[in-house]
């Protein structure tokens, strides 16, 4: 037989084999237990903040749950975007997640922000919690009409995370109403929280939970909260709404994972999550937190949720 046919039909023959080979393992893969190696938990902000303590407190849980470690790793940055990104440039398999916030959120209003919702597939909503100002113990500002004179006198600091968060649309809400507020931002919660109890801001913006240490200890207190109601932890305290103040970003933290991830593997980090949520433990722990006892909202509601939260943020941004 000649040479040459001889050497088609092995070439074939290989051909046939690698697609054989290529097939199985494909199909192994497609078929692979997950998770089955450990799950790295992007947290985009630095240590001790709400988003750090979020990602420490279910990871512990969510390791008994899924049967594997949930590293938590810090990339502060960028208000939130230097993690996602992080996330965002991983491979679609389910072993990268993120916590996403809503200070993140809001930077979809600048047309200049790269990545879009539609990147993400959220696998759930774990906590939802008021915001307020707050001042260090000792400041002079006893009340928010001690606030709005000062504000009307000379410029006040206001610690936030980043431009364009939730926090700074606050701060942008307030200077529309004649205060002189200057946000300066700090991506660190550790740095934020110093620099009022340091004097290098005259205010805090912050979710009442984040801060509970220092609630606790008598070290800042809250001056105005934002809600339609007083928050009857702080019934001393008034709400934005009753002082004609219409501005209420209700703060959230979701978990993220990356779009093009296996629906099914969404689904396992969206069913750990909501068992997580349903425990006495975690049910304590928001409570603990100030936040809303019903703050879970599964994968299946979470991107209809992020969508309305950033109307909501839209209302209140600078007409351009």
């Amino acid at each position: 037989m000649n040479r040459s046919i001889l050497g088609n039909r092995y070439a074939f023959a290989q051909m046939l084999a690698l697609l054989a080979v290529c097939g199985v393992t494909s199909q192994a893969a497609a078929q692979e237990k997950y998770p089955a190696r450990p799950i790295e938990f992007v947290v985009p902000w630095g240590p001790g903040g709400g988003a750090d303590q979020l990602a420490r407190k279910l990871a512990p849980s969510l390791e008994k749950e899924l049967k594997v470690s949930l590293p938590v790793i810090n990339v502060a940055g960028a208000t939130g975007q230097t993690g996602l990104n992080k996330m965002l440039t991983s491979a679609a398999d389910g072993y990268s997640i993120s916590v996403f916030i809503a200070d993140t959120l809001a930077l979809q209003m600048d047309p200049a922000t790269k990545w879009k919702i539609e990147d993400m597939l959220p696998a759930g909503v774990m906590i939802q919690q008021p915001s307020a100002f707050f001042v260090a113990e000792n400041s002079p500002l006893k009340t928010w009409k001690d606030v709005e004179a000062e504000a009307k006198k000379r410029p006040l600091k206001v610690a936030i995370t980043g431009f364009g968060s939730a926090d700074d649309l606050h701060v942008i809400y307030f200077n529309g109403k004649g205060l002189k507020l200057t946000a300066v931002p700090f991506p660190k919660p550790a740095e934020r929280y110093s620099s009022v109890l340091g004097g290098h801001a005259d205010l805090l913006y912050e979710q009442l939970g984040d801060v509970k240490s220092f609630l606790d200890g008598k070290q800042i207190r809250p001056i105005i909260i934002f809600s339609e109601s007083r928050f009857p932890v702080f019934g001393s305290i008034p709400a934005s709404y009753e002082l004609g103040h219409q501005i209420a970003i209700s703060q959230f933290r979701a978990i993220a994972m990356k779009a093009g991830t296996d629906q099914a593997r969404v689904k396992t980090i969206s069913d750990g999550l909501a068992k997580v949520a349903a425990s006495d433990d975690y049910k304590a722990w928001l409570k603990d937190q100030y936040a809303d006892e019903k703050s879970f909202i599964p994968a299946t509601g979470t991107a209809a949720f992020m969508k309305r939260e950033l109307e909501t943020m839209r209302k209140y941004a600078p007409k351009k």
